[in-house]
């Protein structure tokens, strides 16, 4: 048997060139109660970046797994950050070291909006699937999903006084939910477009909402429980309360609000729109609004007086209106388009935005509310980590340790292992780009035809030569390093030499310079050269979707490689000169030990992007409109990994000279450094792998489990069936165990249930703890077939009893045995019907009732104990050492800080 070719498999490293996520909104945080305004947090592909805009630095990465960020909401501690994801999901990580222990899973599809209530203990997640979900944070699980809306939700506020829900949505409507009865009891149709944002204003006393237009609607809300008579004529009269809208409030801007924030005590409103500029207003205090008041009175007074009125004129009347409570500030112009905003109000009136750009910036601004006619300044600006628009080149240094990026506007080179930016400069558009040898300057080719020169040591600009007439699609280092070949749109291929002339500048020092040498003169516009290694054939692909070959010396025609369906985007040749692969919108081609084979390999489901052989091998990397890079072997036609992280399209990529080290590009204006292991790739083992995710995917997606006697209405059950689930009811191979196979409701498929039927209860425990959403608990309880849950109930029974995982327990027995009600639905777990009408478990329950009832008091005993001795100790220490604890040393700290600031304030106004 002959030997297996091994293939060593290729990981992701890092993330980098990115600043903010363009999918989500940008957030202040607070860390380990730093100074407030100071860090911001944004989403960055499928992790979160924390930065210190004062020193422009990534201070903490929260790291996730697959799927991208699509919203931010700090916790109101300021200690957590929930994030939610595309796929639904949402985390919930911990500032102080960046871990997440929380994890929910209720949403098909990407999470749009996410809000705390006040105590931090409630989490709304809204979507794209029009459902809302609450979730238990101290509990970890979810309460119901409330469904009403028809597109997508934009915004949820709660009313804190009144346990109620505010929901916005693209379907114009704005729905009020009673949490306490999970239903929707009001729906406001005042909207003819979508509803993009919502904040409460005066103490929840107004609802301010903007749609696609220029007008921001105001709703004052009044309170039927209060005692109020509201009259049917004025007010849409409800239940609980009633709106009626108040006035509108007009933008200079004419498109749709995108954000529309308040800061934490709604004294100050800001939105945006589409373009570059966000408008600020202050929102005045009733004694505010009185004052202005009071001096519009007493001007009509007088001014009524002055027109020679008697007695007989009546007093004056002075309206009040929306636009003396709501006051412009002013308008803010950032360096581009606004993506997202967030605003924090310091307690010296000091307004402070951040500011999260469409072109990868994040800048903020400081407002000093107090003044009259405010101005903006701009006190950071964060780019020096990315790149303004698309990296559409990339190249690795002869040492494997620069990466050089270049984009529209700048070129940057990386270091490799740490992923700092070296340098930084200014060109224009690049098409291509490699290391001079010696990697001390580096050669651009322009969308405008023109080579531009750059020396690294001084950062500058040392030549730009007009090469093309158009773009300069494509560059080739020739093999013995003495020069570059050249392809533009204006149908010629162009050979340089390497020069070294006097620095006009210096007067003595040399600097590099190309030479032109010879001109290849061809019908189409070319899109892409390459050198064969010994240098004696020049690959040419053109815009007639043909390759064709030339030999070097003399220029003469060799081959013409055709049969694609389109042009020729890129191309590359192996180290053998026996190998060539050209990648165009529709296939690969295949030239061999100069026979020709023609053949149809499909690399990416797009279009193909970016082609590379690994250095000294017959593999090959692509890069497509997929968002997928995948890996090929050239000798077997065959397919060896898929290398997946890229949300958009993949432009580009560099093959380190080692071939340890792969980088790059997207369309989600990040780079991607991917590193290769000593893992052995084992094909057939890879391919059984993407056949189960294909099914596992396939099995997750199918039919939600129906739940007896439950009504579809406005609320439903939070949890969602995924694989995880799935499998939670799969238990693994062990002797003494049962199979139970049934069939979902389509009828396709089947599960196999594993149950262990053993005295002990150490498996069954085993299985539980794994299941590590306790949403998705629930659900795996759902398909939990019921000839299983006495013996399952008994178990419970005996764990209780020796005081093993109790809360755990007891979490199973509420779901299993529970059932609430509601005067519209009621909501029956699955096997309640079965347990409460089966005669031999009248004994395991009230057994269940008495030990678990015994045990939870022991437990809350033991904590009890266990407080009120902490806090004993606490205060002996105090007591004996004169230091103070927690967060009350730091608040007494402040508090003479303060005293003492003011008896010097004091001082000097004597004096």
């Amino acid at each position: 048997m002959g030997l297996t070719k091994q293939y060593l498999r290729y990981v992701s490293s890092a993330v980098f060139g990115v600043i903010g996520n363009q999918k989500a909104n940008i957030a202040f945080v607070t860390l380990r109660g730093g100074e407030k305004g100071r860090y911001v947090a944004v989403g960055a592909c499928e992790h979160v970046f924390i930065w210190d805009v004062r020193k422009a630095e990534k201070v903490l990465i929260l790291e996730g797994k697959k799927h991208e960020v699509t919203y931010l909401c700090p916790s109101p501690d300021g200690v957590h950050i929930a994030v939610g994801y595309e796929d639904g999901g949402v985390r919930i990580f911990s500032l102080l070291n960046g871990e997440s222990n929380i994890s929910f899973s209720g949403h098909k599809s990407a999470v749009s909006v996410i809000k705390y209530d006040a105590l931090g203990a409630r989490l709304v997640t809204g979507s794209r699937d029009t459902d809302v979900i609450v979730w238990d944070i101290i509990n970890e699980c979810g309460l119901y999903r409330l469904k009403g809306h028809k597109d997508a939700i934009t915004q949820i506020l709660f009313l804190e006084s009144k346990n109620l829900l505010i929901t916005s949505s693209k379907d114009s409507f704005v729905k009020w939910w009673d949490l306490d009865t999970q239903h929707c009891f009001k729906t406001m149709v005042g909207h003819r477009t979508e509803v993009w944002g919502m904040v409460l204003l005066n103490q929840e006393s107004r609802l301010i909402t903007g749609s696609a237009d220029s007008e921001l609607r105001a709703w004052d809300i009044q309170y039927i429980e209060e005692g109020k008579e509201v009259g049917e004529s004025d007010f849409c009269l409800q239940r609980i309360l009633s709106c009626k809208k108040a006035g509108s409030v007009l933008r200079e801007a004419r498109d749709r609000v995108v954000s529309l924030v308040t800061d934490a005590k709604a004294k100050v409103l800001a939105c945006h729109g589409l373009d570059a500029t966000f408008e600020v207003f202050t929102v005045l205090s009733e004694e505010e609004v009185q004052k202005k008041m009071d001096k519009k009175l007493k001007k009509a007074k007088k001014k009524t007086k002055s027109q020679g009125g008697g007695e007989d004129v009546p007093e004056p009347v002075v309206e009040r209106k929306l636009k003396d409570e709501i006051q412009k500030l002013a308008n803010i112009k950032a360096s581009s388009k606004i993506r997202s905003m967030d605003c924090l109000l310091v307690p010296n009136g000091e307004m402070k935005v951040a500011l999260l750009l469409q072109n990868n910036t994040v800048e903020t601004y400081t407002l000093k509310t107090s003044e009259k006619n405010p101005t903006g300044t701009k006190t950071s600006r964060l780019t020096l980590s990315g790149h303004r628009t698309d990296v559409r080149t990339l190249a690795f240094s002869s040492d494997n340790i620069a990466i050089l990026s270049a984009s529209g506007e700048t070129v940057k080179v990386w270091n490799r292992s740490t992923l700092q930016v070296i340098r930084t400069m200014g060109c224009e558009y690049a098409l291509c780009s490699l290391f001079v040898p010696g990697d001390r300057q580096i050669i651009l080719g322009t969308k405008s035809g023109k080579i531009q020169i750059f020396d690294l040591a001084s950062g500058s600009l040392l030549e730009t030569t007009d090469a093309h007439v158009g773009a300069l699609w494509s560059m080739c280092l020739a093999p013995d390093q003495r020069g570059i070949v050249t392809g533009g749109a204006d149908k010629t291929v162009k050979f340089w030499d390497f020069e070294l002339i006097k620095d006009q500048d210096s007067g003595k020092n040399k600097r590099l310079t190309v030479k032109h040498t010879r001109t290849l003169q061809l019908d189409e516009d070319v899109l892409c050269v390459r050198y064969s290694p010994d240098q004696r054939l020049l690959a040419v692909s053109l815009l007639d979707c043909t390759v064709k070959i030339f030999y070097t010396d003399t220029l003469k025609f060799f081959l013409s490689l055709y049969g694609h369906k389109l042009p020729v985007l890129c191309l590359d040749i192996s180290h053998v000169s026996a190998l060539t692969h050209p990648a165009s919108h529709s296939g690969v081609w295949r030239n061999y030990a100069q026979m020709l084979f023609v053949g149809f390999c499909a690399c990416s489901a797009g279009h193909v992007m970016f082609l590379q052989f690994v250095p000294k091998t017959h593999l090959f990397f692509t890069a497509g409109k997929d968002r997928k890079i995948k890996q090929w072997d050239a000798d077997k036609f065959e397919h060896i990994q898929t290398l997946e992280g890229h949300h958009r399209e993949v432009w580009c990529l560099a093959i380190s000279p080692n071939g340890d080290h792969i980088v790059s590009s997207s369309h989600d204006k990040s780079l991607r450094l991917w590193e290769r292991t000593r893992e052995p790739i084992i094909l057939e083992e890879e391919k059984e792998m993407e056949r189960e995710a294909e099914f596992e995917e396939s099995l997750a997606k199918g039919d939600e489990p129906v739940v007896p006697g439950e009504a579809k209405g406005e609320a439903e059950p939070a949890g969602k069936k995924t694989i995880e689930t799935v499998k939670a009811v799969s238990l693994p191979n062990c002797p003494n165990k049962e199979l139970f196979s049934f069939k979902f409701s389509n009828g396709e498929m089947t599960l196999v249930f594993c149950f262990y039927r053993l005295k002990g209860a150490v498996q069954v425990s085993l299985i539980l703890s794994s299941v590590f959403l306790f949403s998705e608990l629930e659900v795996s309880l759902l398909v939990l077939p019921f000839p299983y849950v006495p013996d399952l109930l008994k178990l419970f029974n005996g764990y209780v009893q020796q005081g093993l995982e109790v809360e755990l327990v007891c979490r199973c027995l509420f779901f299993l045995l529970r059932f609430s009600f509601t005067f519209i639905h009621f909501i029956l777990p699955f096997h309640f019907g079965q347990i409460s009408s089966n005669q031999m478990l009248l004994s395991v329950i009230d057994e269940l009732r008495t030990n678990t009832i015994s045990k939870v008091r022991e437990i809350r005993d033991v904590l009890g104990f266990n407080s009120a001795g902490l806090q004993f100790l606490q205060r002996e220490i105090e007591s004996k050492e004169d230091v103070m604890f927690f967060a009350d040393a730091t608040d007494r700290f402040e508090e003479k800080k303060r005293k003492r600031r003011k008896r010097e304030r004091a001082v000097l106004t004597v004096t």
